[in-house]
Protein backbone atom coordinates (compact mmCIF):
# COMPACT_ATOMS: atom_id res chain seq x y z
CA UNK A 1 0.00 0.00 0.00
CA UNK A 2 1.18 3.37 -0.81
CA UNK A 3 2.32 5.37 2.24
CA UNK A 4 0.75 8.93 0.99
CA UNK A 5 -2.86 6.49 0.64
CA UNK A 6 -5.16 8.76 3.10
CA UNK A 7 -8.37 7.20 4.84
CA UNK A 8 -10.63 8.85 6.75
CA UNK A 9 -13.33 7.10 8.91
CA UNK A 10 -16.82 8.21 9.58
CA UNK A 11 -18.01 6.15 12.46
CA UNK A 12 -18.98 7.17 16.31
CA UNK A 13 -17.95 4.00 17.77
CA UNK A 14 -14.37 5.19 19.48
CA UNK A 15 -13.38 1.80 19.93
CA UNK A 16 -14.03 0.72 16.37
CA UNK A 17 -12.49 3.91 14.97
CA UNK A 18 -9.48 3.17 17.24
CA UNK A 19 -9.26 -0.39 16.09
CA UNK A 20 -9.90 0.62 12.28
CA UNK A 21 -6.87 3.24 12.36
CA UNK A 22 -4.52 0.44 13.89
CA UNK A 23 -4.99 -1.89 11.12
CA UNK A 24 -5.06 1.29 8.12
CA UNK A 25 -2.13 2.55 9.83
CA UNK A 26 -0.62 -1.33 9.63
CA UNK A 27 -1.12 -1.15 5.92
CA UNK A 28 0.56 2.15 4.85
CA UNK A 29 -2.58 4.60 5.34
CA UNK A 30 -2.53 7.92 6.68
CA UNK A 31 -5.57 7.83 8.89
CA UNK A 32 -8.47 11.03 10.10
CA UNK A 33 -11.96 10.30 11.74
CA UNK A 34 -14.96 11.76 12.36
CA UNK A 35 -17.34 10.87 14.50
CA UNK A 36 -20.03 12.58 12.85
CA UNK A 37 -21.89 13.03 9.50
CA UNK A 38 -21.17 16.98 9.27
CA UNK A 39 -18.03 16.23 10.87
CA UNK A 40 -17.09 13.57 8.64
CA UNK A 41 -18.10 15.77 5.19
CA UNK A 42 -16.09 18.61 6.01
CA UNK A 43 -13.11 16.00 6.57
CA UNK A 44 -13.81 14.69 3.40
CA UNK A 45 -13.49 18.30 2.16
CA UNK A 46 -10.69 19.27 3.22
CA UNK A 47 -8.12 16.15 3.61
CA UNK A 48 -9.29 14.86 0.22
CA UNK A 49 -9.12 11.17 1.00
CA UNK A 50 -8.67 8.19 -1.30
CA UNK A 51 -11.19 5.97 0.39
CA UNK A 52 -13.69 6.52 2.97
CA UNK A 53 -15.17 4.02 5.61
CA UNK A 54 -19.02 4.92 6.50
CA UNK A 55 -20.86 4.27 9.03
CA UNK A 56 -25.09 4.53 8.63
CA UNK A 57 -26.09 4.77 11.99
CA UNK A 58 -24.69 8.41 12.83
CA UNK A 59 -25.73 10.68 15.73
CA UNK A 60 -26.66 13.69 13.43
CA UNK A 61 -27.56 12.37 10.32
CA UNK A 62 -28.27 9.39 8.34
CA UNK A 63 -24.97 7.41 6.88
CA UNK A 64 -26.58 7.37 3.29
CA UNK A 65 -27.11 10.96 3.28
CA UNK A 66 -24.09 11.28 3.95
CA UNK A 67 -23.51 9.48 1.14
CA UNK A 68 -25.26 11.07 -1.24
CA UNK A 69 -23.78 14.55 0.10
CA UNK A 70 -20.27 12.72 -0.97
CA UNK A 71 -21.72 11.85 -4.34
CA UNK A 72 -22.68 15.67 -4.92
CA UNK A 73 -19.37 16.34 -5.50
CA UNK A 74 -16.51 13.50 -5.04
CA UNK A 75 -16.12 9.93 -6.84
CA UNK A 76 -13.76 9.14 -3.52
CA UNK A 77 -14.50 4.98 -2.88
CA UNK A 78 -16.66 4.30 -0.39
CA UNK A 79 -17.04 1.23 1.52
CA UNK A 80 -19.90 1.40 3.75
CA UNK A 81 -19.50 -0.80 7.61
CA UNK A 82 -22.76 -1.10 9.03
CA UNK A 83 -24.66 -3.50 11.30
CA UNK A 84 -27.68 -3.42 8.92
CA UNK A 85 -27.64 -6.23 6.74
CA UNK A 86 -31.33 -6.04 5.47
CA UNK A 87 -31.14 -6.56 1.20
CA UNK A 88 -33.34 -3.31 1.15
CA UNK A 89 -30.72 -1.13 3.05
CA UNK A 90 -27.26 -2.72 0.97
CA UNK A 91 -29.31 -1.88 -2.38
CA UNK A 92 -29.87 1.80 -1.07
CA UNK A 93 -26.65 2.55 -0.14
CA UNK A 94 -24.81 0.62 -3.06
CA UNK A 95 -27.60 2.82 -5.63
CA UNK A 96 -26.38 6.05 -3.71
CA UNK A 97 -23.34 5.70 -4.79
CA UNK A 98 -21.56 3.55 -2.51
CA UNK A 99 -18.63 1.25 -4.08
CA UNK A 100 -19.46 -1.84 -1.47
CA UNK A 101 -20.61 -2.68 1.85
CA UNK A 102 -19.51 -4.51 4.65
CA UNK A 103 -21.50 -5.87 7.68
CA UNK A 104 -20.55 -5.33 11.15
CA UNK A 105 -18.93 -7.22 12.41
CA UNK A 106 -16.40 -8.26 9.89
CA UNK A 107 -12.26 -9.60 9.39
CA UNK A 108 -9.49 -7.79 8.84
CA UNK A 109 -8.72 -9.36 5.93
CA UNK A 110 -12.28 -8.93 4.12
CA UNK A 111 -11.58 -5.54 5.26
CA UNK A 112 -8.26 -4.80 4.01
CA UNK A 113 -9.31 -6.67 0.41
CA UNK A 114 -12.44 -4.74 -0.07
CA UNK A 115 -10.63 -1.76 0.73
CA UNK A 116 -8.09 -3.11 -1.86
CA UNK A 117 -10.44 -3.83 -4.56
CA UNK A 118 -12.09 -0.37 -5.03
CA UNK A 119 -9.09 1.44 -4.63
CA UNK A 120 -8.19 -0.35 -8.00
CA UNK A 121 -11.35 0.41 -9.37
CA UNK A 122 -11.02 3.69 -9.17
CA UNK A 123 -7.40 3.78 -11.19
CA UNK A 124 -8.93 1.41 -13.73
CA UNK A 125 -12.34 2.73 -14.48
CA UNK A 126 -11.48 5.23 -17.52
CA UNK A 127 -8.91 3.30 -18.96
CA UNK A 128 -9.60 3.00 -22.74
CA UNK A 129 -8.37 -0.91 -22.68
CA UNK A 130 -9.57 -3.03 -19.82
CA UNK A 131 -7.23 -5.95 -19.09
CA UNK A 132 -8.70 -8.22 -16.26
CA UNK A 133 -7.60 -11.81 -15.23
CA UNK A 134 -7.04 -13.17 -18.87
CA UNK A 135 -9.84 -10.74 -20.61
CA UNK A 136 -8.64 -8.12 -22.92
CA UNK A 137 -11.60 -5.45 -23.44
CA UNK A 138 -10.69 -2.93 -26.04
CA UNK A 139 -13.40 0.00 -25.68
CA UNK A 140 -12.39 1.26 -28.47
CA UNK A 141 -13.62 -1.28 -31.01
CA UNK A 142 -16.10 -2.74 -28.37
CA UNK A 143 -13.85 -6.26 -28.81
CA UNK A 144 -13.13 -8.75 -26.22
CA UNK A 145 -10.68 -11.80 -26.01
CA UNK A 146 -9.38 -13.93 -23.91
CA UNK A 147 -5.81 -14.81 -24.14
CA UNK A 148 -5.47 -14.66 -27.94
CA UNK A 149 -9.21 -16.07 -28.61
CA UNK A 150 -11.56 -12.92 -29.62
CA UNK A 151 -15.00 -13.66 -28.00
CA UNK A 152 -18.18 -13.38 -29.75
CA UNK A 153 -20.16 -11.79 -27.53
CA UNK A 154 -24.05 -9.76 -28.46
CA UNK A 155 -24.49 -6.06 -27.97
CA UNK A 156 -26.47 -6.63 -24.74
CA UNK A 157 -23.69 -9.31 -23.71
CA UNK A 158 -20.84 -6.65 -24.19
CA UNK A 159 -22.37 -4.38 -22.83
CA UNK A 160 -22.85 -6.32 -19.26
CA UNK A 161 -19.20 -6.80 -19.34
CA UNK A 162 -17.98 -3.65 -19.91
CA UNK A 163 -20.28 -2.55 -16.58
CA UNK A 164 -18.92 -4.87 -14.42
CA UNK A 165 -15.07 -4.66 -15.90
CA UNK A 166 -15.06 -0.85 -15.08
CA UNK A 167 -16.37 -1.52 -11.96
CA UNK A 168 -13.99 -4.77 -10.79
CA UNK A 169 -14.92 -5.95 -7.69
CA UNK A 170 -17.77 -3.75 -6.84
CA UNK A 171 -21.12 -4.58 -6.49
CA UNK A 172 -23.86 -3.31 -9.30
CA UNK A 173 -27.65 -3.85 -7.71
CA UNK A 174 -29.90 -5.06 -10.39
CA UNK A 175 -31.39 -1.93 -11.07
CA UNK A 176 -28.16 0.01 -11.68
CA UNK A 177 -27.68 -2.80 -14.55
CA UNK A 178 -31.09 -2.72 -16.13
CA UNK A 179 -31.32 1.23 -15.87
CA UNK A 180 -27.81 1.66 -18.27
CA UNK A 181 -28.74 -1.45 -20.40
CA UNK A 182 -31.78 -1.64 -20.91
CA UNK A 183 -32.91 2.21 -19.34
CA UNK A 184 -34.54 3.46 -16.73
CA UNK A 185 -37.89 2.01 -16.80
CA UNK A 186 -36.41 -1.77 -17.19
CA UNK A 187 -37.78 -3.47 -14.16
CA UNK A 188 -39.45 -5.45 -15.96
CA UNK A 189 -36.23 -7.24 -17.82
CA UNK A 190 -34.83 -9.14 -14.26
CA UNK A 191 -35.21 -12.45 -16.11
CA UNK A 192 -33.39 -11.35 -19.32
CA UNK A 193 -30.59 -10.02 -16.77
CA UNK A 194 -30.17 -13.28 -15.36
CA UNK A 195 -29.96 -15.18 -18.60
CA UNK A 196 -27.69 -12.74 -20.14
CA UNK A 197 -25.36 -13.36 -16.87
CA UNK A 198 -26.09 -16.94 -17.51
CA UNK A 199 -24.58 -16.75 -21.56
CA UNK A 200 -21.65 -13.98 -20.37
CA UNK A 201 -20.27 -16.46 -17.55
CA UNK A 202 -20.13 -19.48 -20.01
CA UNK A 203 -18.40 -17.49 -22.90
CA UNK A 204 -15.76 -15.65 -20.66
CA UNK A 205 -15.20 -19.00 -18.71
CA UNK A 206 -11.09 -19.35 -19.81
CA UNK A 207 -11.42 -15.56 -18.75
CA UNK A 208 -9.81 -15.68 -15.34
CA UNK A 209 -12.87 -13.83 -13.85
CA UNK A 210 -15.72 -14.42 -12.18
CA UNK A 211 -19.55 -12.71 -11.97
CA UNK A 212 -20.27 -13.52 -8.75
CA UNK A 213 -24.40 -12.79 -7.64
CA UNK A 214 -24.99 -11.48 -4.58
CA UNK A 215 -28.48 -12.88 -3.56
CA UNK A 216 -31.30 -10.15 -3.97
CA UNK A 217 -29.05 -7.36 -4.77
CA UNK A 218 -26.87 -7.67 -8.23
CA UNK A 219 -23.68 -8.94 -9.40
CA UNK A 220 -19.83 -8.29 -8.73
CA UNK A 221 -17.23 -8.95 -11.34
CA UNK A 222 -14.19 -10.75 -9.05
CA UNK A 223 -10.68 -10.49 -10.63
CA UNK A 224 -7.83 -12.39 -9.53
CA UNK A 225 -4.53 -10.87 -7.59
CA UNK A 226 -1.92 -9.65 -9.51
CA UNK A 227 1.17 -12.08 -8.63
Amino acid sequence: MNASAKALIIDDEPQLRRLLRIVLESKGYEVYEAETGNLGLGEAAFRRPDVILLDLGLPDMDGIDVLRKLREWTETPVLILSVRDQERTKVEALESGADDYVTKPFSTPELIARLAVIQRRGKTSDDPLLKLGQLTIDLAKREVSAGMEILKLTPIEYDLLRMLAKNPGRVLTRQQILSQIWGPNAREHGDYLRVYVSYLRKKITNGGVEIRNEPGIGYRLLVPESP
